[in-house]
């Protein structure tokens, strides 16, 4: 429970600043497309000092057995979450948009910040395993999903800033080699916005939403539902029967953190992507906005729970 509250007291503090960010737009000092540079600023700088700085940390069996956990956790995860968008794709007749929505999560930028706080900046390396699997799958699986087919486009996979900054990050890892002190505190010290920065950028998004229609409209809630509850529920009952949590404490903290993962609000990313693959933005924009928004109240509760059953 405890756990619960300090995220949810987190959760707050950042759905603040997409309050300010909303505010920025609504009293005409930005507009919500000048949220772009900040955007840029975020992928290109702030995501790969967190990841790089991440993995600078001693060696031990205890981390290494971490680490492979998480990224097992993830690869599952993952194709647990794509079945089960399949699944509610077909019975609810979700167009591939609503579907993307459903497998992907808002996995780097918010809940990095949110296990730095909670749990220590040192155990954001945990979190590298998610992000990794799901990176990969943006680039192939969600493109061919928006785009309806076609190749997948290796280059942009393999020359994308996060992929690198993650490899270089296991490599350094990997050979123990440590960068200078001054070197590592500015990745630490630009990566430390990432929370901020990305909770700014979705406060100027939702500000430019149609407020009434995404109020009355009950598929956006269903949507948020699914997400932020249903899934959530049926991997917690995975969970529970799989045999991954009461191994050692580290590890189930690791199972905990990649949970936390799974049941975070759709990503801005597809959002992105619908605007190149000539998808319909704004409803996308708009499921970014109400399941950001509602998972102060679910995810606290998810976690809750999570402790309760678990």
């Amino acid at each position: 429970m405890e756990i619960a509250l300090l995220l949810a007291g987190k959760i707050t503090e950042l759905t603040l600043i997409v309050l300010m960010g909303v505010a920025l737009v609504k009293f005409k000092l930005l507009k919500s497309e000048q949220s772009y540079p900040l955007s840029v600023i975020s992928l290109y700088l702030i995501s790969p000092s967190v990841m790089i700085h991440a993995f600078q940390i001693d060696y031990t069996p205890d981390i290494a057995s971490g680490l492979w956990l998480s990224l097992q956790l993830a690869v599952l995860f993952h194709i647990l979450l794509i079945i089960l968008g399949r699944i509610l794709k077909h019975f609810f007749k979700f167009d591939t948009l609503e579907q993307a929505t459903l497998v992907y999560t808002n996995s780097g930028n918010l809940i990095i910040p949110l296990v730095a706080s909670i749990f220590g900046p040192e155990w954001v390396i945990y979190t590298s395993g998610f992000i990794v699997v799901q990176m990969l799958l943006f680039w192939t699986h969600l493109r061919l999903l928006l785009n309806g087919g076609g190749r997948l486009s290796w280059k942009n996979l393999l020359t994308n800033v996060n992929i690198l900054a993650m490899l270089f990050g296991v490599l350094l890892f990997t050979f123990q080699i440590k960068l200078p002190t001054v070197v590592d505190g500015t990745l630490a010290t630009v990566g430390s916005m990432i929370g901020p920065m990305a909770m700014l950028v979705a406060g100027m998004l939702i500000a430019s939403l149609p407020l009434k229609s995404v109020i009355f409209s009950k598929r956006l809630y269903l949507i948020a539902f699914m997400r932020l509850i249903l899934i959530p529920l049926l991997l917690l009952l995975l969970l529970k029967f799989s045999g991954f949590t009461g191994q050692s404490s580290l590890l189930d903290t690791v199972v905990l953190i990649s949970f936390l993962a799974t049941i975070a609000p759709s990503p801005a990313t597809v959002t992105q992507m619908a605007v190149v693959y000539g998808k319909d933005a704004q409803k996308s924009s708009s499921i970014y906005g109400v399941t950001t928004l509602l998972c102060i109240v679910t995810m606290p509760l998810m976690i809750a729970l999570y402790q309760w059953v678990v």
